[in-house]
């Protein structure tokens, strides 16, 4: 059974898709830990309501992005955690945690990579006009959203509205981070 701490920063959809996932024996593991570099972020309080245990910081609190990463490893392996699942933590992954976890931290990014990198990937092929999304699952290592690729998953779509193609893109991540989080 994997122990899993999930980063977000925001509303926690793919948390929770993980946590319900581990409750349900979707996926052969729990979340032990979920790490949010925004405090008051709603993923806080879908993780109480998981019984998850939550890091909550303010990166401006500390001196260095080094020395909020040391923190952080030092919680993750005083949990004694397998795999990290970036689940839409809008910070770049530093030295610290690559030097610590490297090769057990994977990232989910809204496109398929290596097309449309970034913060902004399903917008970004939006405006491009593609007709096929999708989603990536991949290793994190020192280059944005260039780790190794795990798995993804195509999602198609020719309309117009961006927030119906958003809700899709969401649907599929969900399915594809819980699938993933087995093969590995």
């Amino acid at each position: 059974m994997k122990r899993l701490a999930v980063f977000a920063s925001g509303s926690g959809s793919n948390f929770e898709a993980i946590a319900e996932g581990c409750r349900s024996g979707a996926v052969d593991g729990s979340v032990v830990l979920c790490v949010c570099d925004k405090p008051g972020a709603y993923v806080v309080e879908r993780a109480k309501r998981y019984g998850v245990e939550c890091l909550v910081f303010n990166p401006k609190e500390f001196g260095s992005k080094r020395e909020f990463e040391r923190m952080i490893a030092d919680k993750l392996d005083s949990l004694e955690v397998d795999l990290v699942c970036l689940a839409g933590y809008m910070r770049i992954i530093g030295d610290e945690l690559l030097e610590r976890y490297g090769g057990r931290i994977i990232n989910i990014h809204p496109a398929l990579l290596p097309a449309f990198p970034g913060a902004h990937g399903i917008r970004d092929a939006f405006e491009y006009g593609v007709k096929v999304y999708g989603v990536t699952i991949h290793y994190v290592d020192a280059t944005l959203d260039g780790g190794k690729i795990i798995s993804q998953v195509a999602v198609p779509y020719e309309g117009s509205d961006i927030e119906e193609l958003e809700a899709m893109i969401h649907r599929a991540e969900h399915k594809l981070y819980v699938e993933t989080i087995n093969k590995i």
